[in-house]
C-alpha cells in the first residue's frame, strides 16, 4: 500500500463572503482567527474589542472596513451576517443573548461555557431563534485528526481498539493571566481539544475516568496543570488523554494514535512542539507485515484549521443545514469534561450522561 489518498484539507461551501462581525480581538483573533480567515478569503467587515485601540489595530492588519464602540453597534450593521464571538467564557451567554436578540448567526468560542445549565440556555437561544450556531472547535479540523477521521470512516483501521493522545510541553501561561488565576484550568481550556476530536473519531463515550494535579512549583497558576482521562466505549475502545504542562527541562511531545483491528494510525500533533508558531502534524499509517505509509500534511493547526467551524457554519447557513460543530452535539463534549471532574473530586468513573 503506497498511496491511500487521504481526504484531510477543509472544504469550503459555494457562499464564502458572508459578512462576519467579530466581537473579540485579542491575541487568538490576531494570530488565529483573521490569518485563517483571510487565507480562506472570508469577509470580516467588523471589529468591536473593550479596547477600541486592539480593535483598530487588527482592522488595519486585515482590511477590515468598520470598527465600533459597543457590541450593540456591530449587531446594527446590516453587513453583519454572522458574528465572531471571541470573549472569555464568563460572558459569553450574554454576547449570545444579544447576537439572538439582533438575528445574527454565530460562531461561538469554546468552552461554550463554565456552567453546563449556561451552556444549554445558549444553545437553545439560538434553536428558539432560529439561528445557526456553532462553536469553534478547530482541532476536528487539524490535519491530522482529519486525515485519521477519513482513515477511520473508510475501515483502514477496522474496528478501533484504542486512541491516545499524549502530550508533554512546557505551556506558556504568562501568554494568558486570566487562563493562569482560572480555578478549573487544564481540562476546560486545554484537554477539552483532545476530548472534541475524539468524539469527532468515535462518538459518545460510556464511561470517563480521570485524575488531576498540580505541578509542584506552579506558583500562581491556580488550577490543575497535569491530567490523565480515560473515555471507555461501549464496544470496549478505550481512550486516553495525558497532559503534562510542566515539562521544563524535557523534550516536548505531542503525539496521538488510534489502533484497531486491522491497521493503526500514528502521528504528532505539530503545534505543541513551538507553540503557538508550532509546525505541520506527521502522520504515519501502517498494517502488520507492509510498509507503513508517511502522509504529507503541509497545514497547521493554527491558523488552518481555524477555517473548519467558520466554514461548516457559512455552510449551514447556505443549505439551510447543520454545522458540523453545531453547539447542541458540542454539549456532550462538555458532558465529558463536566465528567472528568467530577470523577477526579469524587474519585470514581462517572457516565456523561449523569451532567444535566
Amino acid at each position: 500500500m503506497t498511496d491511500l489518498n487521504v481526504n484531510w484539507r477543509i472544504e469550503l461551501g459555494g457562499k464564502k463572503d458572508y459578512g462576519i462581525g467579530s466581537i473579540g480581538c485579542g491575541g487568538i483573533v490576531q494570530y488565529a482567527h483573521m490569518p485563517a480567515y483571510k487565507k480562506a478569503g472570508f469577509n470580516t467587515v467588523a471589529a468591536y474589542d473593550l479596547n477600541r485601540e486592539v480593535a483598530e489595530k487588527v482592522a488595519e492588519d486585515f482590511s477590515i472596513p468598520a470598527v465600533y464602540d459597543s457590541v450593540e453597534e456591530l449587531l446594527a450593521d446590516p453587513a453583519v451576517e454572522v458574528v465572531d464571538i471571541a470573549v472569555p467564557p464568563w460572558v459569553q451567554l450574554e454576547i449570545v443573548e444579544k447576537v439572538t436578540a439582533a438575528g445574527k448567526h454565530m460562531l461561538c468560542q469554546k468552552p461554550l461555557a463554565l456552567d453546563f445549565s449556561e451552556a444549554v440556555k445558549i444553545v437553545e437561544l439560538a434553536e428558539n431563534a432560529g439561528l445557526k450556531q456553532a462553536v469553534n472547535h478547530q482541532m476536528r479540523w487539524d490535519s491530522g485528526i482529519a486525515a485519521s477521521r477519513d482513515l477511520i470512516s473508510r475501515g483502514l483501521i477496522g474496528i478501533p481498539a484504542a486512541a491516545q493522545i499524549q502530550v508533554t510541553m512546557e505551556t506558556p501561561w504568562h501568554m494568558w493571566p486570566w487562563l493562569a488565576a482560572a480555578p478549573r484550568l487544564e481540562v476546560v481550556y486545554h484537554s477539552i481539544h483532545y476530548i472534541d476530536a475524539l468524539r469527532s473519531l468515535f462518538g459518545d463515550p460510556e464511561w470517563v475516568t480521570s485524575r488531576h494535579a498540580r505541578y509542584v512549583e506552579q506558583g500562581e497558576v491556580v488550577g490543575e496543570t497535569k491530567t490523565i482521562t480515560i473515555m471507555d466505549y461501549a464496544n470496549g475502545l478505550q481512550a486516553l488523554i495525558a497532559v503534562n504542562h510542566y515539562n521544563i527541562h524535557g523534550k516536548p511531545s505531542a503525539t496521538f494514535s488510534f489502533t484497531g483491528t486491522k491497521g493503526a494510525i500514528e502521528g504528532t500533533i505539530g503545534l505543541m512542539y513551538n507553540y503557538p508558531d508550532g509546525r505541520p502534524d506527521t502522520m504515519v499509517y501502517r498494517q502488520k507485515f507492509e510498509e507503513p505509509v508517511h502522509l504529507q500534511l503541509d497545514e497547521l493547526w493554527i491558523p488552518d484549521a481555524f477555517v473548519g467551524p467558520m466554514a461548516c457554519l457559512m455552510d449551514a447557513i447556505e443549505h439551510d443545514g447543520l454545522p458540523l460543530s453545531n453547539t447542541r452535539d458540542n454539549l456532550n463534549t462538555l458532558r465529558v469534561v463536566e465528567a472528568a471532574y467530577l470523577s477526579a473530586q469524587e474519585n470514581r468513573s462517572v457516565r456523561p450522561a449523569e451532567i444535566r
